[in-house]
């Protein structure tokens, strides 16, 4: 199990806390997350659950982001259709969580399609919302 990054005694207020909370070297990343995430669904609702950076979206789905000593992760990723999975595939680390290694440069790309699909599903078809495993 991989250990998370030290964080402060206090959980995170806001999504500024808790990238200010990171090591220098993983901010610049975390705040392309979370523009990334912003950007590609209008409208989507910024908190702190789970003392993680929380999305949800207009059709009510949440999306998690988290630093980890050797890792990002994204949580509560359903499955997607079967190309865009394709992509994922290599990512999915359990049944909802991608992980992109500290150590190569994250898809952007790849995260702002897979946000777009996740708040194109209607709300009927989402997953129950929280993190389904540790990352």
């Amino acid at each position: 199990m991989t250990e998370p990054l030290p964080q402060a005694n206090t959980p995170p207020a806001t999504v500024d806390d808790y990238i200010a909370a990171q090591p220098p070297d993983r901010r610049d990343a975390l705040h392309e997350l979370r523009r990334l995430i912003l950007a590609a669904v209008p409208g989507a609702i910024e908190s702190i659950s789970y003392e993680m950076p929380t999305y949800r979206f207009p059709n009510g789905h949440p999306v998690y982001f988290a630093g980890w000593k050797h890792h990002v992760s994204l949580h509560d990723i359903p499955a997607v259709d079967p190309d865009l999975e394709q992509e994922v595939g290599p990512y999915r680390s359990g049944k909802d969580t991608l992980r992109f290694p500290a150590a190569e440069p994250i898809p952007f790309d790849l995260v702002s399609r897979i946000v777009v699909a996740i708040s194109n599903r209607s709300a009927s078809r989402r997953d129950a919302p929280g993190p389904k495993e540790e990352p």
